[in-house]
């Protein structure tokens, strides 16, 4: 057991190593394994150079695990003097902080005042050259090289049927064209255009080869300073998250993909979705509202698909089909178009409405319902007596009787419906009279509690366990810790516009007076409505009251 002192600080739900020096990455190898947040996580889809991921994943499987990152650690601390310099994320090295004998001899050709730095690098790779050794010139003009080689296959095929009708098994046909030389002649040729081919290759191979090969030599010192950079930025989002939970808004995690703009808010997280069948089982774990967006920039003609967290406001105008507009960290933009909704609680306040939009759409879909159903119906009845009247009646069944004694049960009993109704509403409209003010508050407070206190309170603790781990997890990450949204920080990751106030010269505004009496009808008739449900579901008004 390690006797390494770690520091550790409690971030998202979760207590986590914090990685704050060159010795806590020289020992990262010593962490107990259950305290990392990551075990592993995809190459793809970061906002970290896949080429220094790919440097990493030893194996080339795809996926960055734990013993990979550890084994980079390693290197990277052996290899300099002072890895403490791994936490600016430079990709620049002071020569003398370089240990390996090999590369700090091939960094001090490329420094520039003690320092080498990865744009030197590329540019001695761009001017690696390899002198090219004569070749035999070609045996015949361009055009006859490329006259031949068009119809090569041609003339090979008529000198074919050429010997098999001298063997008297083949028949040229009269109109077939003829080459314009002998088989012996086409076959000289062929033979050195292949010979002169096959030359120019070969020197080809042998410059390609050597290219590479010095070229190679550098690839360790740009290994180096590709994961001088990038290394420490993986360790932020590998070990504790410490990217995602920084307070600095202009620090993003490497799974963060950008900006969505959206329905008058901006949604910073935005991740690249990998596999979507993945997230159908995984992301509703998440308990958080989550849009997923098809993007498109045809102009570069670049595609992919984002999952963005909605953490504040309200839903609004958010349905699938909605356009908006995704910035990714580069400030490319993207034609984004939502397909996909994970409906969950956004805030308090949207949950308090909840039951009332939902009630609303149910009673706008009867409606519709119920009109279409009529309209339907109004049609086929017109349809029907126009056939009837086509056909002047011939073949009609007889019309049944009028049954009056039916009709009359049926009158009776809507008269007593009617009569319950009106009983029940006189009952409700005696006892709120009977209750003084501040009861009637109470019972109206009540009432919106009953209504709503339920979506509230779901909505409280489901706002407290969002979790961005099951999002990760369908993503190919295997998170090993909570990643909670809590709803401080969940509004410093969805941005709402704010205007100053202002007024519209084309609306025409209400006095405050009305504004207060239009509020309170709509109240008395919320409560009425609420009344009456209660006492249709054989709730007793009166226990609401204090007599």
């Amino acid at each position: 057991m390690s006797d390494y002192k770690w520091s550790f600080a409690n971030v998202g739900g979760a207590t986590r190593v914090r990685i704050q020096s060159g010795e806590d990455i020289r020992h990262l190898g010593e962490l107990d394994k259950k305290k990392w947040t990551v075990l592993s996580c995809p190459v793809n889809g970061l906002e970290i150079s896949s080429e220094s991921l790919c440097l990493m994943d030893a194996d080339g499987d795809g996926q960055l695990r734990l013993k990979e990152v550890i084994a980079t650690a390693d290197w990277l601390c052996a290899t300099l003097k002072n890895p403490d310099t791994l936490l600016e994320q430079s990709d620049s090295i002071a020569i003398e902080n370089i240990a390996d004998e090999g590369l700090r001899v091939m960094g001090e050709r490329l420094a520039s005042d003690g320092v080498v730095s990865l744009a030197a690098v590329q540019a001695a790779i761009e001017t690696v050259t390899v002198e090219a050794q004569a070749v035999p010139d070609a045996p015949y003009e361009a055009d006859v090289i490329a006259a031949y080689k068009e119809k090569q296959t041609e003339y090979a095929a008529y000198f074919e049927q050429e010997k098999l009708q001298k063997l008297g098994l083949a028949v040229i046909p009269e109109e077939t064209p003829k080459p314009g030389m002998t088989e012996k002649k086409f076959l000289e040729m062929g033979a050195k255009i292949a010979e002169w081919e096959s030359a120019v290759e070969t020197e080809k191979s042998r410059v390609e080869s050597e290219l590479a090969a010095a070229k190679a030599e550098y690839a360790p010192l740009r290994k180096l300073l590709l994961l001088h950079r990038d290394f420490y930025r993986l360790l932020r989002s590998y070990v504790a998250f410490e990217d995602f939970y920084d307070h600095n808004p202009e620090t993003i995690a490497s799974f963060q993909a950008g900006t969505l703009i959206i329905d008058q808010r901006a949604c910073r997280l935005c991740i690249r979705v990998n596999e979507l069948p993945k997230h159908d089982a995984q992301a509703p774990l998440s308990g958080m509202y989550l849009l997923y967006c098809d993007c498109v920039n045809k102009k570069e003609g670049k595609k992919m698909q984002i999952v963005a967290a909605m953490t504040q406001g309200e839903i609004k105008n958010l349905s699938v089909g909605k356009n908006g507009v995704f910035y990714d960290n580069a400030g490319l933009d993207y034609d984004a178009t939502v397909f996909k909704i994970i409906d969950n609680p956004i805030s308090i306040r949207q949950a308090f409405w909840t039951p009332y939009r939902k009630l609303s759409k149910w009673i706008e879909e009867k409606i519709n319902k119920s009109a279409a159903e009529k309209d339907a119906a109004v049609m086929g009845d017109m349809t029907s007596k126009g056939e009837g009247l086509m056909v002047k009646g011939e073949g009609e069944a007889p019309k049944p009787a009028f049954d009056i004694a039916k009709f009359a049960g049926i009158f009776a009993a809507i008269g007593m419906a009617l009569g319950m109704i009106g009983t029940m509403l006189v009952s409700v409209a005696q006892g709120w009279i009977t209750l003084t003010w501040w009861q009637q508050i109470l019972v109206f407070v009540g009432i919106l509690l009953l209504i709503s206190g339920p979506s509230m309170v779901m909505a409280w603790l489901k706002l407290r366990r969002r979790n961005l781990a099951p999002v990760l997890n369908a993503n190919g990450w295997a998170v090993n810790a909570d990643a909670l949204i809590s709803v401080p920080f969940g509004r410093t990751l969805t941005e709402q516009v704010k205007f100053p106030l202002t007024k519209d010269p084309f609306k025409k505004g209400m006095s405050t007076g009305a504004k207060w009496l239009l509020s309170l009808g709509i109240i008395l008739l919320l409560v009425c409505l609420v009344c009456v449900i209660l006492y249709l579901c054989g709730f007793c008004f009166h226990c609401f009251c204090f007599h």
